[in-house]
């Protein structure tokens, strides 16, 4: 009898709600009848989210379909219906807060890179070090860039945003003031490694809070609003950067960045919540106390003899262990995330051979002064805001589309963010696509106007520049965001895999392409860095094809070794054994 009531249950069926995540009251047979009260067992309390009762999911099927949860036998018990809870249980306003503090934040790092430059040549003159001893300093603070987040993201994704934001600001902070009063090379070499050590954990960061408040369906414009503040860094930054070095100093550079950041600190501390999945769940359960911001912390204490704001248990806390980098490491093993990690970092490279080609080629074709250089990136700044204010809801108009031709349900598609049989990487790419095909041609373009030897109209690679900010910055949003759908469980440590990457691979891009144009000439020197990402895009083809296939091979790979670590747990006897998933890996500790 049990089994036929169990056949007659319908699956859920969600509607799309962009605001509120509620979802519609389950379907109910009303022939059906009600054999026994199902019993819904305790969540493990060493498991990987450790969420409250009252905000978990139910447990998947063996087959991996939707919960199994007789819930249709409850609602004809009750008379009610029980909905899932929301993904996230920020309202819309507090999303924009906490997404808007996170691109603030990602726009540090680009803008302490790419502020230097109109200091470069002062610099040198004054610590009495040749061009090419002083562009070390820009050598080795994208290494940083890329090695730093490998840290950050994995402790961000176990210990909070909060604690790994305020770490990274700690050290940047330390690190503008000491650039501000040092006077020496090897203190300058050591305190930019330093600075970028701090700034660069914050680009990650941004990928993993959108993942935490925004589900799969809204999260494109969420990561477009995120990614604005990195993207339009380096066109933001070489104008300051003139400005400032021209009429206070190369000095004032760094106490603009000191000021700035303690400027990003006050909101910060007063209102900023956590939002790390793993510590607060949907945002339902309570962070500890020396992990909230000071108003909520105060507005707790005042309701503390009052009714509690909700009946929510605290979560059983993951042990706090020191951040893997190695971690990040494993995620490029993965064959969809190591070809998407791949291309993305060669479709950085070529953004970056143009944009770091742009003091160089301007002072040669136009005789440019340090200021007007500067200037001269406004187009890449707008190309990328426009990029990122744009590609997100192309994102989630795709992304809703590509449901509908599957004939899948929405429900903020899937409020628990499980993404299993949706095509994801259908879905994101083909928006990438066009992107990727119009950057490459203004890339070419650019190169052959600027190869003329009479100087062109300035309008034409200004105009050119624009178009390879916002086409090859949309591409680059829409994979680094794929890079987090493929992993929502540790979306910090995936953008940090991301940042490695595109971060060591486009130092090498920059140390070469000065020669490969004073070699090839800027038309063809340019063209071949088209070519590489046109050539390269059939990577992205195969992951389309065959990443969910890939996706449900590294779910079922997970779910054993779980399986076998719960296996040896209840087996074990004396002592207990404690288990993490982070990105696919188990880790675990016995005690």
């Amino acid at each position: 009898m049990r089994e036929k009531d169990e056949q007659m249950t319908p699956r859920p069926s969600f509607e799309d709600d962009t605001t509120s995540g509620n979802t519609e009251p389950l379907p109910i047979d009303e022939t059906q009848t009600i054999s026994e009260k199902p019993q819904i067992l305790p969540a493990d309390p060493h498991g990987p989210c450790n969420i409250p009762e009252g905000d978990q999911d139910p447990p998947p099927d063996d087959d991996g379909g939707p919960p199994a949860f007789p819930t249709a036998d409850l609602e004809a018990a009750h008379g009610t219906s029980t909905p899932r809870p929301p993904y996230s249980v920020f309202s819309k306003r507090q999303k924009q807060y906490i997404v808007f503090m996170a691109s603030w934040a990602g726009f540090f790092s680009p803008l302490s890179a790419n502020i230097y430059f109109p200091a470069l040549n002062t610099l040198a003159a004054e610590l009495h070090v040749s061009s090419a001893t002083i562009n070390l300093t820009l050598t080795s603070y994208m290494i940083f860039q890329g090695l730093a987040p490998t840290v950050f993201g994995d402790l961000a994704d176990t210990a909070g945003r909060r604690p790994t934001y305020a770490l990274c600001f700690a050290l940047y902070l330390a690190a503008n003031v000491g650039l501000a009063l040092q006077s020496d090379y090897a203190a300058l070499l050591v305190l930019r490694c330093l600075q970028s050590s701090g700034s660069s954990g914050t680009v990650a960061l941004a990928n993993g809070v959108v993942a935490d408040v925004a589900a799969p369906a809204e999260r494109g414009t969420y990561m477009g609003y995120a990614m604005a503040g990195p993207m339009v860094g380096p066109a933001v930054g070489p104008v300051l950067g003139g400005l400032l070095a021209q009429f206070l100093g190369w000095k004032a550079i760094f106490w603009f960045l000191a000021g700035m950041a303690l400027v990003f600190l006050v909101p910060f501390a007063l209102i900023f919540p956590e939002t790390g999945r793993p510590v607060v769940g949907n945002g339902s359960v309570p962070a500890p106390a020396w992990d909230t911001a000071l108003v909520p912390y105060l507005r707790a204490r005042r309701r503390r003899h009052g009714p509690p704001a909700r009946p929510a248990a605290p979560p059983a806390r993951r042990p706090l262990r020191a951040p893997n980098p190695l971690r990040t490491v494993a995620l490029v093993l993965e064959k969809d995330v190591g070809l998407l990690l791949l291309y993305n970092a060669l479709v950085y490279t070529a953004f970056y051979a143009v944009i770091a080609t742009v003091p160089l080629l301007f002072a040669q074709t136009y005789a440019f002064s340090a200021l007007q250089i500067g200037l001269s990136f406004l187009p890449f700044g707008a190309g990328c805001a426009l990029a990122s204010a744009a590609t997100g809801p192309l994102l989630d108009r795709n992304y809703r589309r590509v449901a509908a031709a599957a004939g899948l349900a929405l429900d903020r598609a899937r409020s628990d963010g499980d993404l299993r049989g949706f095509p994801i990487e259908r879905a994101r790419l083909q928006v990438a696509a066009p992107l990727l095909g119009a950057g490459a041609a203004c890339v070419a373009a650019y190169g052959w106007v600027l190869q003329r030897e009479e100087a062109p109209p300035l309008a034409a690679p200004l105009a050119l520049q624009f178009g390879v900010g916002a086409a090859l910055t949309g591409a680059f949003n829409v994979m680094s965001l794929l890079l987090v759908d493929l992993h929502p469980e540790c979306p910090a440590t995936a953008a940090a895999a991301n940042n490695l990457c595109r971060c060591l691979l486009g130092a090498a891009g920059t140390a070469v392409v000065v020669p490969m144009l004073e070699a090839m000439g800027r038309g063809w020197g340019f063209t071949l860095v088209a070519g590489v990402v046109v050539g390269g895009s059939p990577l992205l083809w195969v992951v389309e094809r065959r990443g969910m296939g890939w996706r449900e091979e590294r779910r079922l790979r997970v779910e054993r070794r779980e399986g076998e670590e719960r296996r040896k747990r209840e087996e074990g006897g004396r002592g207990t054994t404690f288990w993490v998933r982070v990105c696919g890996l188990v880790v675990t500790s016995r005690w």
